[in-house]
């Protein structure tokens, strides 16, 4: 194992937040192949800074968007920014369900940007007159607890996470299940998975026939995967999809301690299959059969990450801080 620790100094706090703690991180390499996705000499840049949760980031229009769930707004940052700007002010939180803002975001094949509202307890479409068409609010005529994270499938299938984190403490979940969802083209929702505790992140392999899930549950950490069938069955003639095969990506319980925090988040998936996952002490990066070749260590518990720039970028949303680090891999859609 080689790790290579990093100091470095974070930006002026964003939005007149009180001072942010000095940030600490490290490349940390278990196997020689990392070399071949994050070169050696590769450093943990530190963007912007001063966020209450920072999650959910996107390439979109020359720069990353993310969201700070806990102020309902999506900043955006720039190359050549000293600091995040306002992106959406309320992003997820429009009714009075919950105050919880945006949390997972990602574009559809327009372009146009896909959210997840915990406030709103839906999955939306931001127009572009700034307003938002709810795509998925309810089931059965009852709310979602809290859409968590959402990915895009070629055929315009969205496929979303529904754990519990944005009800608020003493609120009321009205579904008695942990759901990963599909809403087809045509606006169809239907449950593809019940029986997983606090479902988190989402990935595609690239193929699309795997579907990776991240499963924040502090008893079992782990990342499960899936088979994917977009065409399982036909109803009134539109393909309805599926999951089979459940399987153990990754066992992240023997990661958790107190100098690695975090649990399985939010993941991408780079053109080669190889998976970058949130999990304990930072990003986890993976092969695609599942062996963990080394992470990047934040010292923070860390939310998400997604590709940007060029695609080799990958962006990181981890507590209060907006991370990059330059790759040799090229994500997905890049």
């Amino acid at each position: 194992m080689r790790l290579f620790p990093l100091l470095m100094l974070v930006a002026a706090p964003v939005f007149g937040v009180a001072a942010t703690p000095e940030f600490k991180g490290s490349i940390e390499r278990l196997d020689p192949a990392l070399d071949q996705l994050i070169a050696p000499e590769a450093k943990i840049e530190v963007l912007a800074s001063g966020f209450t949760w920072s999650e959910g980031p996107v390439w979109h229009e020359g720069g990353i968007v993310f969201s700070d769930v806990p102020k309902n707004i999506a900043y955006q940052w720039k190359e050549g920014d000293t600091a995040a700007s306002t992106f959406l002010n309320p992003s997820g939180a429009t009714k009075v369900l919950t105050d919880q803002g945006s949390n997972g975001l990602v574009l559809d094949k327009k372009g146009q940007m896909i959210l997840c509202q915990g406030g709103d307890r839906c999955v939306a479409r931001l127009e572009k007159d700034g307003k938002f068409t709810h795509l998925a609010e309810e089931y059965k005529g009852r709310h979602f607890n809290s859409p968590n994270d959402v990915i895009v499938h070629s055929n315009g299938t969205l496929v979303f996470t529904d754990p519990p984190y944005g009800v608020p403490k003493g609120g009321r979940q009205e579904l008695d299940f942990h759901g990963v969802f599909a809403v087809t083209a045509s606006g169809k929702v239907l449950p593809l998975i019940k029986d997983v505790r606090f479902p988190n992140g989402l990935a595609f392999s690239p193929d699309e026939k795997t579907l990776y899930i991240a499963v924040s549950d502090p008893e079992k950490p782990r990342i499960i995967a899936y088979d994917f069938n977009e065409n399982a069955k036909t109803e009134n003639g539109e393909a309805i999809p599926a999951v089979s095969g459940e399987r153990l990506f990754y066992d992240a319980k023997p990661l958790v301690g107190p100098t690695r925090k975090g649990l399985p988040d939010g993941m991408k998936v780079d053109t080669n299959g190889n998976v970058w996952s949130t999990g304990p002490g930072g990003v986890l990066v993976f092969t695609k059969e599942g062996k963990l070749l080394g992470s990047i260590l934040t010292g923070q518990p860390t939310g998400n990450c997604a590709f940007g720039g060029d695609g080799s970028d990958i962006y990181i949303t981890a507590n209060m801080f907006l991370l990059r680090v330059k790759t040799k891999a090229k994500g997905m859609g890049f």
